[in-house]
């Protein structure tokens, strides 16, 4: 199988002004494709040495698919959690679900707001499939801290290739403006998907 990386589901221009056409040019088209391009030489690699029966490079390979996978699989959740028409809150069963979980929206919004500040990589809301619970999680690079059946639910890069440009070291004004953009629909839908696996 060859993964392949699938367009913005929005013009590069659509989330200005916060987040610029350019990182998001540069984010999407340069580095989320690095991972997609990672991930398929890693699985070559992988083939080939099952072909020939030769492993002396599969132990690096197979961390490269958790690596490179990682870096696609978030990156494209992170897009589709964004839109143009975004920045509300979350609505329905994922909205009730927060409550119930975290006390209150905004109490998962200020844990939300304090993982991406002290992450090197990823804050994430997943749905825990062990606890059958939403958790706040700390991700390092893209895999390094993740809870083993974490269901992604909402993706927020931090690594600083996703705002630098834009806004310098300061990272909580990026942040704030992730809520600004942020679209609810995916994560809704997850959401519900889990639900319906787990529960």
């Amino acid at each position: 199988m060859s993964y392949e990386l699938d367009p913005l589901p929005y013009e590069y221009d659509a989330l200005e002004p916060h987040i610029s056409e350019q990182v998001l040019e540069w984010h999407h088209d340069t580095h989320h494709q690095g991972y997609v391009n990672g991930w398929n030489s890693a699985e070559e690699t992988l083939e080939e040495n099952r072909e020939s029966h030769d492993f002396s490079s599969s132990a690096g390979a197979i961390r490269n698919v958790t690596h490179n996978s990682s870096g696609h699989i978030l990156h494209d959740l992170f897009w589709q959690n964004m839109s143009p028409e975004g920045g509300d809150e979350p609505s329905g069963d994922l909205a009730d679900r927060i409550e119930e979980d975290f006390g209150s929206y905004e109490a998962w919004k200020g844990e939300f707001e304090a993982a991406a500040g002290n992450a090197s990589g990823w804050a994430l809301l997943v749905y825990d499939t062990f606890s059958n619970q939403l958790r706040n999680v700390v991700v390092d690079k893209h895999d390094q801290g993740a809870i083993w059946g974490g269901h992604p639910i909402l993706a927020l890069d931090v690594w600083e290739h996703s705002y630098y440009h834009d806004y310098g070291p300061a990272r909580g004004e990026f942040v704030d403006n992730f809520f600004e953009v942020v679209d609810w629909t995916e994560p809704s839908a997850r959401y519900e998907q889990a639900v319906d696996l787990f529960e």
